[in-house]
């Protein structure tokens, strides 16, 4: 009984543990597969073009063929589909498409030697291809298994020459076997363009990488990419971690982001969680600090300052009265993020040392007060990289000492909000602008962004756009060829003797 008891109070830790959530998560709609479809179908059409086909020879009584060079002049492909499919992930079809063929014959019959060119074409040709996508060893997306299945209804052959009639007639040995040639070559051309290329193309989605000097983005997928009939949902830790102690993990403990929404090509959420490991490895860093000394310090702020610590100043050396002023302010503890449906805030804890710096003397405190703002923040994606804009709402100062103390520092409210308003937040936000880049494959972006705030998270939908072709960046990319163990040898030089075909 006791140990019943014990399962159930640890059966939510339990799934917990075993279901992180995560803090990204990228959803792809069926009208965002509509799009890689048609830069996917280019990819295909050049993919084919370039098959190799073996050279077909044989004989039939005194006729002997040698057929060769065969070369693909053109393809149309007027049925596609790409769709999502439960279990088998992604599907892709083509349909009564047509390949325009030229090959070089050689022909002999008894006496008679002729050689040339032939057209054909080859019809009705359907192509049925599955990919299995998983997450690797790594956590990056991959294409882990791919089927194909590929036929031709029928192929046609013009022959042209002084033995025409002789190919017309013994035609159905050469068309029927350059049919199985062909529909051979498919589908390993296909499967190397997924499982080699494609995954060339993935590799170019950032998965673990540094974002500055101090903190990098972990990009990794927690677990294998769901699908259903409409979308393709998948998990990223998006985790910030300090570069100092790139092993240490954050524990996740803020609301999952859910995605309801079809409309859009492609939906990103973020949770609480990835806008607060990236204060928290900020902080971890030390940089969330910043000093103001002599000059910097704006003169009507240090008037100010000077006044009201009049009489601390008043007492002391007359060598350190006018001593410039040093102002450092340091976050006390790591920001923390909410995010609402009304709008996203972030929380910060900062302390404010007031002191006097005598030249080569040791420094003078005049005050140490603690210091509580509301930022508030405006997230929005440009290109691929996600970007936050900060703006000073709310700010409080108060002595650590007293709260009489607390009183005297009343009149520094305002001028103190100015200074963060003019100095430091332009500091802020011209590192919040360079952003963060979203998981996306090179060559990819996003368009007609829109930010919805909800409970703990928030979401871009937006449609794509391809800056790059498929091509380009494949080609960019395209792993280098293994030279061979052995040498290769030459290719032998063809025979001139018809008898040899």
């Amino acid at each position: 009984m006791a140990a019943s008891s014990l399962l159930l109070l640890l059966l939510p830790w339990l799934v917990t543990a075993l279901h992180s959530p995560p803090g990204c998560k990228i959803r792809i709609t069926s009208k965002g597969l509509d799009l890689v479809k048609q830069e996917g179908l280019r990819f295909v059409e050049q993919e084919l073009e370039n098959i190799t086909v073996s050279d077909l020879h044989g004989k039939e009584g005194q006729f002997h063929y040698n057929i060769s060079q065969v070369k693909v002049l053109d393809l149309q492909l007027p049925f596609s589909n790409l769709h999502f499919q439960p279990q088998q992930h992604l599907v892709f079809n083509i349909n009564n498409a047509s390949i325009s063929l030229r090959f070089r014959r050689q022909l002999l019959y008894w006496f008679f030697y002729d050689i040339g060119s032939i057209n054909a074409s080859a019809d009705g040709v359907r192509i049925h291809t599955v990919l299995q996508l998983s997450k690797d060893e790594t956590g990056r997306l991959k294409i882990s298994n791919m089927t194909c299945n590929a036929s031709i209804a029928r192929m046609h052959a013009g022959f042209s020459g002084t033995l025409r009639k002789i190919y017309e007639f013994l035609s159905t040995f050469i068309i029927t076997g350059m049919r199985y040639l062909l529909s051979q070559q498919i589908c390993p051309a296909l499967n190397h363009a997924g499982l080699v290329l494609l995954n060339s193309l993935l590799d170019t989605v950032p998965v673990r990488n540094y974002v500055d000097e101090h903190i990098g983005i972990d990009y990794s997928l927690l677990r294998d990419p769901t699908v259903s009939m409409d979308t393709l949902d998948l998990d990223f830790k998006g985790m910030f971690f300090y570069r100092g102690k790139e092993n240490q993990e954050l524990e996740n403990h803020a609301v999952e982001p859910v995605i309801k929404e079809t409309e859009r090509m492609v939906y990103v959420a973020f949770s609480e969680y990835f806008f607060d490991s990236a204060m928290h490895s900020y902080f971890q860093a030390g940089v969330l600090a910043i000093e103001l000394e002599g000059e910097k310090v704006p003169k009507d702020l240090e008037v100010l300052l000077r006044a009201t610590f009049f009489g601390t100043i008043f007492m002391l050396n007359p060598a350190a009265v006018d001593a410039p002023l040093r102002l450092v302010l340091q976050v006390s503890a790591p920001p923390r993020c909410v995010i609402k449906p009304s709008g996203t805030s972030v929380s910060v804890s900062a302390f404010l040392n007031i002191s006097l710096v005598p030249p080569g003397r040791p420094a003078v405190q005049l005050s140490s007060m603690a210091m509580e703002t509301k930022l508030s923040a405006k997230v929005f994606l440009q290109g691929k990289a996600l970007r936050v804009l900060l703006d000073l709402r709310r700010f409080r100062i108060y002595s650590k000492q007293s709260a009489l103390e607390s009183l005297a520092l009343f009149s520094l409210q305002a001028p103190l909000k100015t200074l963060l308003q003019l100095t430091i937040m332009p500091i802020i936000n011209e590192r919040t602008k360079k952003g963060v880049q979203i998981p996306l494959p090179e060559g990819m972006d996003f368009t007609r962004e829109v930010v919805t705030n909800h409970a703990g998270f928030l979401t871009v939908g937006a449609d794509l756009h391809f800056s790059k072709g498929l091509r380009e960046v494949i080609e960019k990319y395209r792993p280098a060829p293994t030279a061979p163990a052995h040498p290769t040898p030459q290719p032998e030089e063809p025979s001139v003797d018809p008898h040899q075909l």
